[in-house]
């Protein structure tokens, strides 16, 4: 008899708790009780690491899942119920927090307006940022850049052509264009092992604090629901339109700090492409879509909101550790060899 090939990607390990939620979910996951996900508390923190951490567990399971973990549990009634208790708590504070979105127009246009002042992580990084500081920037967008690109393709069925024609286009350069080592999220794992980063898949799961895993949970919460596809739409418009800039100056940032070519090329490879994707994102992507009658245009003016919100509370997070000194990581990271 022929054994069935496992065409699964390595999976990790399941990360610790951060509380009562996430290790509900990851004893669930783990076979030690079959069913013992709690109701959520009144004043569950949307921004909580505990939270999100749970909400994290919950979507990974639609991407490459844990070791040791049935496969069976992503579609798990209980814990899909557990799963829609934390989105509705997130998505409520992300409502509230982004208010009533401005004209699509109007936010498009303020997504294409570099500030003069900026002073996010990549103005610090170019201007004094550390090497250990780097490392610690590369940690915290893991989650995010090593699956890069599959929280927008589940738009893609959801989307009428043209729209959806030239959504994968845009996603074919980023996995590579037919070229698998050139895969985004193969250039960010080759960055991450020139500054002596472990970069397999959820390696450190561990050491990333809350504000980053909202940021790739608001990616999977308006992936994985159908009604919140012009969300989606927003948000990879968000990402496309706002990359260039930052990534020019994080791979200058990086070669500053002692980076090999390869340490940079996922950056220098997002100033040229993203350049190229804004376009195509904003004219063969939205414009079809508010063209036709009853486009959701509020949804994708909030999905890009809203992430630019998650995006900015992680970058106040990190700046704030950084500038007292401290680790913005919940563990700092061993010397580099």
């Amino acid at each position: 008899m022929t054994a069935t090939p496992d065409l699964r990607p390595a999976a990790p390990p399941l990360p610790e708790p951060r509380g009562p939620l996430s290790a509900a979910v990851l004893s669930a996951l783990l076979g030690r009780d079959r069913y013992p996900l709690p109701e959520l508390p009144p004043a569950a923190d949307p921004w909580g690491d505990d939270l999100h951490l749970a909400l994290y567990v919950c979507y990974e399971l639609h991407y490459r899942g844990f070791a040791g973990v049935d496969d069976a549990w992503e579609w798990s009634p209980a814990l899909l119920a557990l799963r829609a208790a934390l989105e509705e708590v997130f998505l409520s504070a992300l409502r509230r927090e982004v208010g009533e979105p401005p004209p699509l127009a109007e936010v498009l246009a303020g997504l294409l307006a570099e500030p003069p002042d900026g002073y996010g992580p990549s103005h610090h990084l170019l201007a004094a940022g550390t090497r250990a500081q780097a490392r610690e920037y590369l940690v915290h967008r893991s989650p995010y850049h090593l699956k890069e690109a599959d929280p927008q393709m589940w738009a893609v069925p959801r989307l009428p052509n043209p729209a959806k024609a030239a959504l994968v286009a845009v996603q074919y350069d980023e996995y590579g264009a037919g070229r698998p080592e050139r895969a985004h999220a193969e250039l960010f794992a080759a960055m991450m092992a020139d500054f002596g980063l472990d970069p397999a898949y959820g390696a450190y799961l561990d050491a990333v604090p809350g504000p980053a895993l909202a940021v790739v949970n608001t990616m999977s919460l308006f992936g994985l629901h159908r009604s919140l596809r012009g969300a989606l739409v927003g948000q990879f418009a968000a990402v496309e339109i706002t990359s260039p800039p930052g990534a020019a100056r994080l791979a200058d940032a990086f070669e500053r700090l002692g980076a090999s070519p390869r340490g940079t090329l996922f950056y220098r490879e997002h100033v040229l492409a993203d350049a190229v994707h804004e376009q195509l994102v904003r004219h063969t992507v939205i414009d079809p879509l508010v063209a036709r009658p009853g486009c959701p245009e509020q949804d994708i003016a909030f999905g890009a909101l809203a992430y630019g919100h998650a995006e900015d509370r992680l970058a106040a997070h990190q700046l704030d550790a950084w500038r007292a000194g401290a680790s913005s990581l919940r563990t700092p990271l061993p010397e580099e060899d």
